[in-house]
């Protein structure tokens, strides 16, 4: 057991006020946001904000009627909340490690659960993944980002990043999968037999197969999705 004294841990375990990169991890699983605008990020993320900041809940209509359909027809949980104002907000999202991507004219897909957080300059949209399979997987859809600036991923524990090559397919579990590069298009793969259906099954029935040059990354957990519509 690590034992500090009063003062101690709080010189150990304060905010770096020096540090004054837009996106930056204040610790590995804590997101600070040196705000000065607007900022969009996972309904809930917010766990301590220093500054005039307000916050705004995702409205119905707020990026378009094709997106709302999307939504409303997948289920899909990720709501999103967006803050606005000047000031350090922190986000963090069931203590996971957080990830910094700074795009530049580039695309990613990210499983809708595991974004916490992006730049209004960056453009997206809900994948829908049209196999059925896809929906026993638990993974039925995944937001794709594109353009320039920042975007802030979440994993259980540490990534792992796995190289797609030409001629080399590469195969995940769709539940610990986190994102991939957006030249890639996945698909299903499923071996589901009848000691499956019956709870006899390995539990590795059905997987998520990429193929071509890019690059995927997977965590060392297998988290399961649940919407957050009733």
């Amino acid at each position: 057991m690590v034992k500090y004294a009063l003062s101690e841990f709080v010189n150990k375990t304060q905010q770096d006020d020096n540090e004054n990169e837009y996106f930056e991890l204040e610790t590995e699983r804590v997101l600070e946001i040196n705000l000065d605008g607007e900022v969009w990020s996972k309904m809930g993320a917010m766990i301590s904000y220093v500054g005039d900041i307000k916050f705004e809940r995702e409205r119905v209509l707020e990026h378009g009627l094709t997106k709302m359909f999307k939504k409303a027809l997948t289920g899909e949980g990720t709501q999103l909340m967006k803050a606005i104002g000047k000031g350090r907000l922190y986000l963090a999202d069931q203590g996971k490690k957080v990830t910094i991507f700074d795009l530049k004219d580039e695309t990613i897909c990210v499983n809708g659960n595991d974004l916490l957080a992006f730049e209004p300059s960056i453009d997206w949209d809900i994948h829908l993944m049209r196999k059925m399979v896809g929906v026993m997987a638990g993974g039925l859809f995944n937001i794709t980002l594109r353009g320039s600036g920042k975007v802030a991923i979440t994993t259980h524990f540490e990534p792992l990043t796995l190289l797609v090559k030409p001629g080399e397919t590469v195969y995940t579990d769709p539940h610990a999968t986190v994102a991939w590069s957006g030249n890639l298009t996945p698909e299903f793969n499923t071996d589901i037999s009848f000691r499956t259906f019956i709870g006899r099954g390995s539990g590795e029935s059905i997987q998520m197969s990429f193929s071509g040059e890019g690059f995927v990354i997977i965590q060392p957990f297998e988290e399961v999705y649940l919407s957050s519509e009733k």
